[in-house]
């Protein structure tokens, strides 16, 4: 089977390469739910790529909406950005301790927000430690600068937009959720949260894209997608627990050349929290891999 990779997925030893150049900005996204038992921010403290920016997903948010993490307004996303020194123009390299797990959210994140140039690191941080790679503890001060936003609106769906989809059937949805949970055979991690799924959607797991950290090669990510009853001739809004993971979805399908997709920010922490939407359970239809 062809290795060909995604674009958007560099290489150890291309970014070891490019480390020091002044238009390159890589961004240490670690994001750990609880029973991860890991800690980002000690994590960086303790050690991270040289001149890797610490990117709080749960910081930089919005945090009126009562939902981990949802997506800043473009303003208070530019003020942020800015302040770390990082421009729209920039080349912006993202990664996570475990490679492909919290850092395509944050590549979904720069995109949507009008950033071009932006990668994720194949392996993420254990990767880079496993082969010896240089660390460093200290914190980079760059200079702050101007990211200029130019938002997609179309590419985040909102609650209503999602009852419509369920409803109407419009698009295909894709459930990065264990199998587990969208079976409701296994408890959400967040209290007062009912199990299950959204009507119609499909289950694609997050953890299905990635060996060891590592993106899957582009005909095995097009199988991967396939084989869970995704038609990648029509459009489809990617949804998980948090909103973080559907994102490595979103990355999936951007890999393959499916640009027709939209990621549920609010994803199943609001979905599955309300008692006013529908929730259907039993088991996903299996993937082939």
């Amino acid at each position: 089977m062809s290795e060909e990779k995604s674009r958007f997925v560099v290489s150890a030893d291309w970014l070891q390469g490019e480390l020091g150049k002044p238009d390159l900005r890589v961004l240490d996204a670690s994001f750990y739910l609880p029973a991860q038992n890991r800690d980002a921010d000690a994590e960086y403290a303790s050690g991270h790529i040289p001149g890797a920016i610490r990117f709080d997903q749960d910081k930089i948010a919005d945090h009126s909406t009562g939902l981990p993490h949802t997506i800043p307004s473009p303003d208070y996303f530019a003020e942020e950005a800015g302040k770390l020194g990082i421009s729209e123009t920039d080349r912006i390299v993202v990664y996570d301790g475990i490679g492909m797990f919290a850092s395509p959210r944050v590549w979904w994140l720069f995109r949507v927000m009008g950033a071009k140039n932006v990668f994720v690191l194949d392996g993420g941080l254990d990767g880079w430690k496993a082969e010896g790679r240089p660390l460093k503890t200290d914190v980079p001060n760059y200079k702050p600068t101007t990211f200029k936003t130019n938002y997609d609106a179309g590419r985040v769906v909102s609650l209503e937009t999602m009852r419509d989809i369920v409803s109407s059937g419009a698009l295909q949805i894709a459930d990065a959720r264990s199998a587990g949970r969208f079976a409701a055979t296994e408890p959400e991690p967040r209290a007062g949260m009912r199990s299950g799924h959204m009507p119609g959607a499909r289950s694609l797991p997050s953890g299905v894209f990635a060996n060891q950290g590592r993106f899957k090669s582009l005909p095995e990510l097009k199988q991967t997608i396939e084989s869970a009853g995704i038609d990648l001739s029509k459009p489809v809004v990617t949804s998980c627990g948090s909103g973080i993971t559907a994102a490595i979805i979103t990355l999936a399908l951007e890999s393959i050349g499916h640009t027709d997709n939209k990621l549920y920010d609010g994803s199943w922490s609001e979905w599955g929290s309300r008692d006013d939407t529908p929730v259907v359970t039993g088991p996903p239809d299996p993937i082939k891999v």
